[in-house]
């Protein structure tokens, strides 16, 4: 027989088991995977989560022609890119990883907030996000970085109409291969951070890190830097033209770029990328205030910043919150900051499986300076101050 001693036992964890899960399903939005483990937040040891290399930089990472070490060339050579979806809500910040990724593409999500795809593959995270939900526009610009990318989100636009991220994975044949959803990807490959539930919604709270989402797919997916048919994800990727940074003396004067999404958003969208002529790099303020990486603590910098001005326009599928659409396959005008100078340019994306390009006035390829490449999407007609 049962000791009622048991039976107490059993029946209070119950009970504490039961008050978690209500607190965590209303206290936050139920489809961001609600049962997922809690965790507390681990600081890398040196912002990205990778030993300290000090060999030679000699090996130029084909994404953003950086140069990395041979050591560091072996990691990426054996994995295939990595898209994640980082939120840009005012309680995300300050995010994880966005340091640490190559390229970062930056949009409205919704509602006038922006969202981040962060591109990885040449550095990894050990911590990074808050991660959130799909939208069809990025998952387009994914779609240039080879064959079958890796897409780590939670969730995704899926009312029926030409916003649904989550039927468009599935007719692209990603959902059972390469798509890295959470809702199909358990613990311990995404979890909450459970530091920042007393203070937000707990849709903020979702995190992962690039090194358990590599694995991951190695070890369910038979994605490495091949797939299951021996594939690599590169046959056909075509690569950006790079460069060095301009000689001091050559490097020009365009000191502060200034801009913001929607015209009648609250300053807290707004960004501004300040130029630092000694280190041939921009600073990013977001909202007035630096932008943080919480792994690493300081400001997010990048070599190149590229606005994109693309065609947006409603969805209207009905969604209550208002899907919208960005047109980032075909071509538009663009303005291309780098070596402290202003270039007044074009972008071109003739097909989902293409590589964005971005050309000058005189339709020649623009080269990318070796390191991070911002690309900041805004609607035709806004104004850029520089």
């Amino acid at each position: 027989m049962i000791s009622k001693k048991v039976t107490f036992i059993v029946m209070l964890l119950l009970f504490l088991f039961s008050g978690f899960a209500s607190y965590t399903i209303f206290s936050g939005n139920v489809d961001q995977g609600f049962l997922s483990p809690l965790s507390k937040y681990k600081p890398p040891t040196n912002g990205n989560g990778s030993a300290v290399d000090n060999e030679p930089k000699t090996e130029e990472c084909p994404i953003n022609g950086a140069l990395y070490s041979k050591t560091q060339k072996a990691k990426w050579e054996a994995r295939r890119p990595l898209g994640v979806m980082i939120e840009n809500h005012t309680e995300a910040r300050p995010q994880s990883g966005l340091s640490s990724a190559d390229v970062v593409f930056e949009a409205v999500a919704e509602g006038g907030i922006t969202r981040f795809l962060a591109l990885f593959y040449c550095q990894d995270a050990s911590y990074i996000g808050p991660v959130r939900s799909a939208r069809i526009y990025f998952i387009r610009l994914l779609e240039g970085f080879g064959n079958n990318p890796l897409y780590a989100h939670v969730g995704g636009a899926n009312t029926s109409g030409p916003a649904d991220a989550l039927g468009y994975i599935k007719d692209l044949g990603w959902s059972s291969n390469n798509d890295m959803n959470q809702f199909s990807v358990p613990f311990p490959y995404f979890w909450r951070d459970y530091e920042r539930l007393p203070n937000r919604a707990t849709e903020h709270t979702v995190y992962s890190s690039t090194i358990k989402l590599w694995q991951y797919a190695k070890d369910k997916r038979k994605l490495t830097n091949v797939d299951e048919d021996g594939v690599a994800w590169d046959k056909n990727f075509s690569f950006w033209k790079f460069k060095d940074d301009a000689k001091l003396e050559e490097r020009g004067t365009t000191a502060k770029i200034d801009f913001g999404f929607w015209d009648n958003l609250s300053s807290d969208f707004n960004v501004v990328w300040n130029y630092d002529k000694t280190s041939n790099s921009y600073k990013r303020n977001n909202g007035g205030v630096p932008h943080l990486d919480k792994n690493t603590g300081k400001p997010l910098t990048a070599k190149n910043v590229i606005v994109m001005f693309a065609k947006e326009s409603p969805a209207n599928d009905g969604y209550e919150g208002g899907h919208i659409l960005y047109r980032v396959v075909g071509n538009g005008d663009a303005l291309i900051f780098q070596d402290g100078k202003a270039v007044k340019g074009t972008w071109s994306k003739e097909k989902e499986e293409d590589q964005l390009k971005f050309f000058d006035s005189q339709d020649k390829e623009i080269s990318i300076v070796r390191g991070q490449t911002f690309v900041e999407i805004l609607p035709i007609g806004n104004k850029v101050s520089y």
